[in-house]
């Protein structure tokens, strides 16, 4: 039996973070998991997920000594500790430049300092904005059309000049709109769902008009599994995605039909992004990881959307939820 690698998950209590967390340990990994510290020694998603190899640890990745701790002894770190919501970025810019520029600064010198075999670095298809032409490689112009893809185009800058510079052996993973069960309800899918679980007959959401390419949580976590073990993926920028397209609009007609409901759509404006913050069409070309790895997508959109219908709508997952409140 090979021997059991040592990794760090940061943002491990998060969505994304605690379905890789749940993998890698189902794969044989030790799993070092960062939650954000809080009084309240609450570990987000980790919480209930129990194992032998998982450690979780408490704090924060905008203090560079802690990131050096943490990273002491692991061989592959996956960074995914990041402010995420847009909506939030206008309001509180500064704490995205903390924790997504200067977080992702700590991890790469802590794993340069203690010689880190790989480092996955979360980056987001919002970096590249409206497109410009589909589907969007990787070769697409990067567009900061919010503070938040502002500061995801600034962090994988920060994690590319320790690759050119020091040759740490990262990889720049960008996955397109992940979903799946436990993301916020401040994304489109999950609003959606809980509102007509909820009992909702008028669905209070944004513009209907942008495109999304959404990646099922399941896949996303297998490519950075994927990625991590792909010598040929370091130094490089990757899209983890589905290689198709879909309209909000559409995307609530397949839930309601998923659902069995009849809704009408209620134009919430204070779900609209600013005019030029709105990016309208995202469709990632996905060749690259394919070449890289072999990758292919397990779930289509509808698979995905039943999977994640049926978690959402258990009761006791979604009294977690908030459904009358706009989620920021």
């Amino acid at each position: 039996m090979a021997e059991m690698k040592n990794v760090l998950v940061t943002g491990a209590d998060g969505f994304i973070g605690s379905h890789l967390t749940e993998m890698l340990l189902a794969e044989g990994y030790h799993v070092r998991a960062l939650s954000q510290y809080n009084s309240f020694n609450n570990w987000g998603w980790l919480e209930g997920i129990q194992h032998p190899e998982l450690e979780v640890v408490s704090g924060d990745v905008r203090d560079a000594h802690f990131c050096k701790c943490i990273t002491e002894g692991i061989e592959i770190v996956f960074h995914l500790a990041a402010l995420i919501a847009i909506p939030y970025s206008y309001v509180a810019p500064d704490s995205y430049v903390d924790t997504n520029v200067k977080g992702t600064l700590n991890i790469c010198q802590a794993a340069k300092e203690h010689g880190v075999k790989r480092v996955l670095v979360t980056s987001t298809s919002e970096v590249y904005g409206t497109a410009c032409y589909v589907p969007i490689d990787e070769k697409h112009p990067k567009q900061p059309q919010s503070p938040y893809s502002a500061t995801k185009i600034s962090a994988d800058a920060i994690a590319m000049s320790f690759y050119n510079t020091f040759n740490l052996p990262l990889v720049i993973v960008r996955p397109f709109n992940t979903y799946g069960p436990r993301q916020s309800a401040r994304a489109i899918i999950p609003t959606i769902i809980t509102q007509i679980a909820n009992g909702a007959t008028q669905i209070k959401l944004g513009d209907l008009t942008p495109t999304r390419d959404f990646n099922f949580v399941k896949d996303t976590c297998r490519g950075f599994i994927q990625l991590s073990t792909c010598d040929a993926a370091i130094g490089q920028e990757v899209n983890v995605c589905s290689n198709d397209e879909i309209s909000m609009r559409d995307t609530l007609e397949m839930i309601a039909d998923i659902m069995q409901v009849k809704v009408d759509f209620v134009e919430d404006e204070q779900r609209i992004r600013p005019k030029g913050s709105e990016v309208f069409r995202l469709w990632g070309d996905n060749s690259k990881i394919k070449s890289l790895t072999g990758f292919q997508s397990e779930y289509d959109i509808r698979r995905g959307l039943t999977e994640t219908i049926h978690w959402f709508t258990d009761k006791e997952n979604l009294k977690n939820y908030k459904a009358n409140i706009y989620n920021v």
